[in-house]
């Protein structure tokens, strides 16, 4: 195998293969890029036995030649090398060339590496071929989805692998994204042009790099079987397990009425509480507001670091005098995934979970649960 190629589009497609690469894998190959040029162009496949991402990088774009003197094959290099190999080099074509299936000498007319090859045949036989419910979408709804929720998924895959994932739901003309780690929850509904119906628990990291691949995108395709969820965009395909298990069922959890209201503006919120949180010395700075219709406080308090306290100006409080403590940083994610100048705090009592809304936005729910601070 032999070819020329863009670097620029190289590099583009060994960063995003490079997303299902692991530092370390029980499968020796895939520790490797598979890299083989076919009838497509230069298919560049990184996996970790989990999730597999299959960039194809095309002969041509429009008038633009980007891959030149090509000759077929395959062959497995260090994914590690190649990406940084790549990365350093100053020429704007990259060739390649692989001798024996041992060696793939790697230059662009300055700089040259020989690296170890291992033959193709030994990297795992991958199925990227779509399978199961089938769903097209604009990428920038699938990202809004994703943005709105997985900062709320849990990052501790050994207590309950199932709340790492986004949990992803269509029925009656609708797609919902679910995350919540236990302590709170975030949700987003968008309508959807088709009435398929599917269930899938989809890692939350797996989505969020999807999102960061798409680019100019302008569409992408979803299929959902009973074991993976597969992802084409471009020339781009993503495939991923799934993570087995019943997700919560959430739908009760959400509360539907309220006894008291507070309506404020985003970034004066964010910055009260970054103020008096800076004498938190804990992992989760607990923040308290204390809320009666004339005035609204923010505080926070520390045996060893002393307390602090602001109030606010631009906030309106509806109901009777309400104290809540929570992690000031769980409200600070629900706040910026909202993407609203105001904001609404909905609460039903002192220890229960409270909401965090744009009032005209009711398709973003964020739940969280009160801290208790006596």
């Amino acid at each position: 195998m032999r070819f020329t190629v863009s670097k620029d589009q190289f590099l583009k497609a060994l960063n995003a293969a490079n997303h299902a690469v692991a530092s370390k894998n029980p499968v020796p190959a895939l520790s490797n890029f598979k890299l083989e040029l076919s009838e497509k162009g230069l298919e560049v496949t990184g996996s970790n036995s989990e999730i597999t991402i299959r960039c194809i990088v095309p002969y041509r774009r429009g008038e633009e030649e980007i891959i030149r003197n090509a000759g077929m094959g395959s062959a497995l290099v260090n994914a590690r090398s190649l990406l940084e190999g790549v990365r350093r080099m100053e020429g704007s074509q990259i060739s390649i060339d692989v001798i024996d299936e041992s060696i793939a000498k790697v230059g662009d007319g300055k700089t040259s590496y020989k690296l170890p090859c291992v033959k193709a045949e030994e990297y795992p036989d991958i199925d990227l071929e779509p399978s199961g419910t089938g769903l097209d979408l604009k990428c920038a709804d699938l990202a809004s989805l994703v943005e709105a929720t997985a900062f709320a998924a849990s990052s501790k895959e050994q207590a309950r692998p199932v709340l790492t994932a986004l949990n992803l739901e269509a029925e009656n003309g609708e797609l919902s994204a679910v995350a919540t780690d236990s302590a709170r929850l975030a949700k987003k509904t968008i309508s959807i042009d088709s009435d398929v119906r599917f269930k899938a628990n989809v890692p939350s990291r797996v989505l969020v790099d999807i999102t960061h691949l798409f680019e100019n995108a302008a569409t992408v395709s979803v299929f959902v079987s009973s074991s993976k969820a597969l992802f084409r965009f471009d020339n781009t395909t993503v495939s991923t397990r799934l993570i087995a298990g019943d997700y919560p069922v959430t739908k009760a959890i959400i509360p539907q009425n309220f006894n008291y209201y507070l309506e404020v503006n985003a970034n004066e919120l964010l910055s009260a509480m970054g103020r008096v949180s800076i004498l938190s010395i804990d992992r989760e700075p607990v923040v308290t507001l204390t809320m009666r219709e004339e005035s609204v406080e923010v505080s926070s308090k520390n045996d060893v670091a002393g307390s602090a306290e602001e109030t606010l100006s631009t906030c309106r409080f509806t109901g009777e005098r309400l104290q809540v403590s929570f992690n000031s940083l769980f409200v600070n994610d629900a706040i910026r995934a909202l993407k609203s100048d105001d904001v609404t705090l909905c609460f039903q009592g002192e220890m229960k979970p409270f909401v965090v809304r744009d009032s005209n936005n009711p398709s973003i729910v964020e739940l969280i649960t009160p801290m208790r601070t006596y």
